[in-house]
């Protein structure tokens, strides 16, 4: 067996289906579900994926992608996000590496995504090229470390494919905020063992306007229009709930 595709999801029965279905390719693919509370593994078998359930219930896709590994059976392991679709170029790109072992010690191998904000594919505002690792050779990849930006550990070297991702992101206001309230609280309590220093009224206005200054301005947020201008606001508004709850933390009497 040479691939095997593997899907990390929760409650993602509206997408699930085309991350599957773009990668039907692959010899096989794996859906590892986070406790679905909606139709995901049934969706997800429907479409041929053998589906397995994982017993960590800690918000940590490191710990989830780990996991994965030993399910796979395949001699290259690519990891897709269920907002995430392989595109037809990538494809090709992927079936041509796989048909031999890594050559010159290449292990692994990052491409880039097409991000889609509210429905709009965005270029600016740091978003393009954004690089994802996410195709490797089993034997090299030893585990995933970190609890909000997960690496790979692996043992070898990294290459950069041009063929891209589409990643549909940010699809509507609801689930934007919802993604929010729950990394917020992660990054919040990351930042609180670091022991940041005390969070005050100007330090939450100056990472609010970093954020102005970095995604609307330095990198030309600005250009993608109504949806780059909602989207710097946005993150403004995503670190302003990052850091409120890292007061609260600092402050807590309990």
């Amino acid at each position: 067996m040479r691939l095997s595709v593997i899907i990390i999801a929760k409650n993602e029965e509206k997408l699930i289906g085309d991350a599957i279905r773009s990668a039907k390719f692959a010899d096989e693919v794996i859906v590892l579900d986070s406790n679905s509370e909606d139709r995901t593994r049934e969706v997800a078998s429907a479409l041929g994926a053998k589906v397995w359930r994982t017993s960590d219930k800690r918000l940590e896709f490191s710990r989830w992608r780990t996991e994965a590994i030993k399910k796979a059976k395949g001699a290259w392991i690519f990891y897709l996000d269920a907002d995430e679709r392989i595109t037809p170029k990538l494809r090709n790109a992927i079936l041509k590496i796989i048909k031999q072992p890594p050559e010159k010690n290449v292990v692994a191998y990052a491409v880039p995504r097409e991000n889609y904000y509210l429905g709009h594919r965005v270029r600016w505002g740091g978003s393009w090229p954004d690089y994802v690792k996410r195709l490797f050779w089993k034997k090299a990849l030893k585990k995933w470390r970190g609890k909000l930006h997960e690496e790979p550990v692996f043992k070898g070297e990294l290459k950069l494919l041009q063929a891209p991702l589409k990643h549909y992101t940010h699809r509507d206001l609801t689930s934007m905020v919802a993604k929010t309230i729950a990394w917020s609280r992660l990054e919040a309590e990351e930042l609180y063992r670091a022991h940041h220093p005390p969070v005050t009224w100007w330090r939450i206005l100056r990472m609010m306007l970093t954020e102005l200054w970095q995604r609307g301005i330095k990198q030309q947020g600005f250009r993608d229009g109504t949806v780059g201008i909602i989207e710097v606001i946005f993150q403004m508004f995503s670190r302003f709930v990052t850091y409120a709850r890292l007061w609260e933390k600092q402050n807590s009497k309990s």
